[in-house]
């Protein structure tokens, strides 16, 4: 997941014309962390990566390197924290899954997955990229980017 998203990060910003001076400007962070999310040393979190994928007009399904769709048609822009946690919701019913054992799946405690579902945080990069990896569902679709549950091969 993190050499795909790096290289994405890269390569969108290139195909932009931009310097990474110019994208962490963009975040609002310094060209030093930036360039770390570029280099693999930190990996970019969903705060940022939501608002990455809003100025270049990608979604994070293929900034994690889901699809080839390089954006959908319809996409919202904003943060619903009420969404995010409706949407992994219905995910672990759907799959029926408890939050024990989402927890255990993604090596965290069941108090954090459950303040996700609970939007009191945004779920962190890693433990989405995971959850998607392993399901095939759209990482666009959880955060609320997108209405339509999307499933990938």
């Amino acid at each position: 997941m993190v050499k795909e998203m790096i290289l994405k990060l890269k390569e969108v910003r290139l195909r932009s014309g931009l310097r990474q001076k110019e994208v962490a400007d963009i975040l609002g962070i310094s060209k030093y962390t930036y360039s770390h999310y570029e280099t693999l040393y930190v990996l970019m979190p969903i705060k940022h990566l939501i608002t990455f994928c809003n100025y270049f007009h990608v979604s994070l399904d293929y900034v994690f390197g889901f699809t080839d769709n390089v954006c959908y048609e319809k996409i919202t822009k904003d943060i619903d924290k009420v969404k995010i946690s409706q949407n992994l919701k219905q995910f672990r019913k759907t799959h029926r899954l408890t939050q024990e054992k989402i927890a255990l799946i993604l090596n965290i405690g069941k108090g954090t997955y459950a303040d996700y579902e609970r939007g009191r945080y945004l779920i962190a990069t890693p433990f989405l990229y995971q959850l998607c990896a392993k399901y095939k569902i759209s990482a666009d679709y959880l955060l609320g980017r997108i209405d339509q549950v999307i499933y990938f091969k």
